[in-house]
């Protein structure tokens, strides 16, 4: 579907991308993970066509974006602000996108908009956050594109209409085949959907593993000791300490797992309990530990 091949990019002299290389197929969902100011929308612009990298390509069905600008009729990218749009009714919106997408689907389009109850004869400027954000992702997927490009598409929405939003998406990418990724500090809502994460870190991909994978290949559990000594028994390097609260330990096995816990227990833990693993400890470990905000 989308190839981004050997992608760089500096802005005002600073690196912000470097050596990016990863693909999107149909029919998946990707989430894109990263501290802030780690180059993610940048790198979303890039692959929209709004930015031009130093160096690299990026194909679309191996067709590259800068020399060949209609393919980018066939992806619709939804950034994280809309104000642009303010201005514009739903009807002009719909002849907007009708004259740049000649697959726009306005009866889906309208459909969608009935069931969200979203209205029909009011400007932009008119709607709450949450329904700019609704909107313009019923417009993305109206488009018919076969990549749909996410830079913190839920900001704004309640719980109930979010989790609506998440379940249309999911159902578009499984129906249609389309390609999706999305960008966000949400990363609950990104493990119910997404199909592989990516993460970034200085500049580059620093890992692209799909969820499955996090669930079968990490173990945490929480274990407790009488005997502080045992502490050694995390000092191993595919062991994470993720948390410490009294006695009790959070760790991240990350390889060995089996023997890994059977020496935690043969050392008599006061408490041992396996968790199930999260983005979020992925985040943790992967990205700088507890010194990183998200």
């Amino acid at each position: 579907m989308l190839t981004v091949q050997n992608l760089s990019k500096a802005i005002d002299g600073k690196t912000i991308l470097e050596d990016i290389n990863f693909e999107l197929k149909s029919g998946s969902i990707t989430g894109l993970i990263g501290r802030n100011g780690v180059g993610k929308t940048t790198l979303l612009r890039i692959m929209a066509g709004i930015l031009d990298p130093d160096q690299g390509e990026v194909l679309l069905e191996g067709v590259n974006l800068s020399t060949y600008p209609l393919i980018k009729q066939s992806m619709y990218y939804v950034p994280d602000s809309m104000n642009v749009m303010n201005s514009y009714s739903v009807k002009e919106l719909v002849r907007l996108h009708q004259s740049m997408y000649e697959q726009f689907d306005q009866e889906a389009f309208y459909t969608w908009l009935d069931r969200f109850q979203l209205p029909t004869n009011r400007t932009l400027r008119s709607f709450s956050k949450g329904m700019k954000a609704l909107l313009v992702i019923i417009l993305a997927l109206s488009t018919q594109s076969k990549l749909i490009i996410l830079d913190e598409p839920t900001n704004g929405l309640d719980v109930i209409v979010k989790k609506q939003v998440m379940q249309l998406l999911v159902e578009e990418v499984s129906e249609r085949q389309l390609a999706l990724i999305i960008s966000s500090h949400h990363l609950q809502e990104l493990e119910k959907i997404a199909d592989v994460v990516m993460l970034m870190k200085d500049t580059r991909i620093d890992s692209m593993i799909s969820i499955e994978d996090v669930k079968q290949s990490f173990k945490k559990v929480q274990v407790a000791f009488a005997d502080v000594s045992t502490h050694s028994l995390f000092d191993k390097e595919y062991v994470e300490v993720l948390s410490q609260v009294g006695r009790v330990t959070t760790l991240l096995i990350k390889s060995n797992a089996v023997h890994t816990i059977r020496l935690l227990q043969d050392n008599q833990p006061l408490l041992l309990e396996e968790l199930p693993v999260t983005i979020e400890d992925l985040f943790i470990s992967r990205l700088g530990g507890n010194g990183y905000v998200s």
